[in-house]
């Protein structure tokens, strides 16, 4: 009896067709990574939550999760073309260049953003605003079985909104990060990027880096400290690259078996940042000309004058658009799925 090919062998692989991406296609793919990308460098702003309104999210998800055995038993083949399928490559390859051109555009009026002493009150008021309204909205997504589930997912919310306090006190001062802790930085970041409704950014912001890591491209333009910044992108980077292979899977696991739970924590973790980004603080060291070294205390304003009253409204309108962008996204998904339903039926 001849003996038949196993499951695993490469030439017994099944692969999936992927769509081909024309050149229109392409282009309005770097459009909407253009849009992931800036939306990546907001903190509190999820880019897979513009991925998921702009209609890519699931080919996105599908893509990434295709970084997996079966693709590295094609590449060992060298079914070169059979691997370009599986990862749909041709769809990556268009998305990615508008997500770094995105990302790169966005850090630099970050940066200035944050850094200008009379533009960051407004800045954080925004970022204070727009995760206060990620964090509500991502505690709605939350289904709570019983009483005992319901506490589970509450003691693991008030763990989450510890650690990003504890992270935050040990993060104090903005001390410049080691290459290790900025390789753990991009492992974490990464996962949070590609969960609508949780921001990468925001677990920068938590972990201290964030300010850090968006005056890089200023550096860079000014020829100042080039090849030290080139090393911590690249470390960031690879961060992002094991993290994103790796942990998305871990991360996506948790999500299908303990979503309750997990969404808990990350709430807690939202809500507990929201301190780092207080927007009323005081400069401590205006003496300071290096922003990484300056210091900041958080205070009640004693009067509420106009411009305290302005840096509130601006927080309260940025939760608003948040909460138009949930509903946008809900609505762009809802008419999805009924087409779906309506194409299977005819």
């Amino acid at each position: 009896m001849s003996s038949q090919p196993t499951p695993c062998h490469p030439e017994t692989v099944a692969v999936p067709v992927a769509r081909p991406v024309r050149p229109a296609e392409a282009l309005l793919h770097f459009g909407r990574g253009v849009l992931m990308g800036a939306a990546d460098i907001v903190p509190g702003v999820s880019g897979g939550t513009v991925a998921l309104i702009v209609g890519i999210y699931g080919r996105l998800v599908t893509a990434i999760s295709h970084i997996d055995r079966r693709l590295l038993m094609l590449l060992k083949a060298r079914r070169w073309r059979d691997a370009a399928g599986h990862l749909d490559l041709a769809f990556l390859l268009s998305l990615a260049p508008g997500i770094l051109c995105g990302m790169a555009l966005m850090t630099w009026w970050m940066h200035y953003l944050m850094t200008h002493p009379a533009l960051r009150p407004y800045t954080l008021s925004v970022f204070f605003g727009v995760i206060l309204a990620s964090a509500v909205w991502v505690a709605a997504l939350i289904r709570i079985r019983n009483g005992a589930h319901g506490l589970r997912v509450a003691l693991l919310g008030i763990l989450g909104a510890i650690l990003a306090l504890a992270v935050t006190w040990l993060r104090h001062g903005h001390v410049e990060p080691s290459l290790g802790y900025l390789f753990f930085s991009g492992m974490i970041a990464i996962c949070a990027m590609i969960l609508p409704g949780i921001s990468g950014a925001m677990v920068l912001l938590i972990l201290g880096v964030y300010v850090y890591l968006t005056e890089i491209p200023h550096l860079v333009l000014h020829g100042e400290a080039v090849a030290d910044s080139l090393l911590v992108v690249a470390v960031f980077g690879s961060g992002c690259v094991i993290g994103l292979v790796g942990f998305s899977k871990l991360l996506r696991l948790l999500l299908t078996r303990h979503h309750a739970t997990t969404m808990g924590f990350l709430c807690g973790l939202m809500l507990g940042s929201l301190a780092n980004i207080w927007p009323f603080q005081r400069d401590l060291t205006p003496q300071e000309s290096d922003f990484k070294l300056k210091e900041f205390e958080r205070y009640w304003p004693p009067v509420w004058d106009g411009d305290a009253v302005s840096v509130v409204a601006i927080g309260a309108a940025a939760a608003l658009a948040v909460w138009g962008a949930d509903r946008l996204a809900r609505r762009v998904k809802a008419q999805r799925t009924r087409r779906a339903e309506q194409a299977e039926a005819e």
